[in-house]
């Protein structure tokens, strides 16, 4: 009798069980988690920034009852720009902080892996250039974003209970304190605001991510000179400020496009400043995302092709 003869595996049976080994495996994941574990400055520099915030704030907190006592007896809107204006200055300084880290991420995260040549080990890996692009575009345009809202409602939260404290032991009511800050609205207009930034500022980091796939030596340099020399040779061939005006709308044009203008500083609710509609009808939103579209698909196609330095 003779023995069964095991038929041969078909071979679109392993073609169909590559995406499901790469879907258990989750390279994306695993690419974000590479790419937080080997920039860990990322996390500390936002978490040094909030630390010199609370330090600040801490020592400003001796004149806190006098201010406050000030504040209470003048009127509405003096009251709520003087008990928020703390609040505010920790948020728009670690959102600045978020873009600066952004910035030299983005310039650094595929120059370095050609530099120290970490790359020949990467693209052993079964990993495809797409996912290594897009795992370090969305430490920009996702993970930094939510960190720095988790950072900026935890640092506004021990602020408003150190004052809370301060006030108490003072003799303050800290009702009034509470009612301006809206710490809940508040805590939900800056999560919209680090929403519109990183869309807003997509097609920046897009381009820094090619830069830094391109270059040999000195990526911030060839990320900037370029630009400088176009409106360098614009102004003075043409005497036309065009250039820069576009990289003006570029950097701080997000808040005028995003948000009800306020220039008196009369809104006591922050979520009456919110402007979503008026951002996702923006031609400079739309056509910011396509560029950055554009500069990540040369992004990965760079690092295919592009040697160790």
């Amino acid at each position: 009798m003779s023995s069964p003869v095991n038929a041969p595996e078909s071979p679109l049976a392993g073609q169909a069980s590559a995406p499901a080994t790469a879907a258990a495996t989750r390279p994306m994941v695993w690419s974000i988690r590479r790419e937080l574990w080997e920039n860990r400055s990322v996390t500390l520099g936002m978490l040094v920034v909030a630390a010199v915030v609370l330090f600040g704030f801490s020592i400003s907190t001796i004149h806190l009852p006098g201010r406050m006592r000030a504040a209470l007896a003048s009127d509405p809107v003096q009251q709520h720009a003087t008990i928020d204006k703390p609040y505010t200055i920790a948020a728009v300084a670690m959102m600045l902080t978020a873009f600066i880290v952004a910035v030299f991420y983005c310039l650094d995260a595929l120059h370095s892996e050609r530099r120290d040549r970490s790359i020949l080990f990467w693209k052993s890996l079964p990993v495809s250039d797409l996912t290594t692009v897009l795992s370090k575009a969305s430490i920009p345009l996702v993970v930094l974003p939510l960190l720095t809202f988790a950072i900026i409602t935890a640092t506004q939260l021990v602020m408003l209970l150190l004052s809370s404290a301060v006030l108490v032991a003072a003799g303050v009511d800290t009702r009034a304190l509470w009612t301006e800050v809206k710490f809940l609205h508040s805590s939900l207009a800056q999560l919209y605001a680090l929403i519109v930034m990183a869309l807003w500022y997509a097609p920046i980091y897009g381009w820094l991510l090619v830069m830094s796939a391109w270059a040999r030596r000195a990526a911030f340099l060839w990320a900037v000179l370029p630009v400088l020399a176009i409106g360098v040779i614009e102004k003075i061939a043409f005497n036309t400020p065009y250039t820069a005006k576009l990289l003006k709308d570029r950097f701080i044009g997000w808040h005028a496009q995003a948000f009800v203008p306020d220039a008196h500083g009369a809104a006591l609710d922050p979520l009456t400043q919110l402007d979503p509609m008026k951002f996702l009808n923006s031609p400079g939103l739309w056509l910011g995302l396509l560029f950055a579209a554009a500069f990540l698909a040369a992004a990965v196609r760079l690092r295919r092709t592009r040697q160790p330095i």
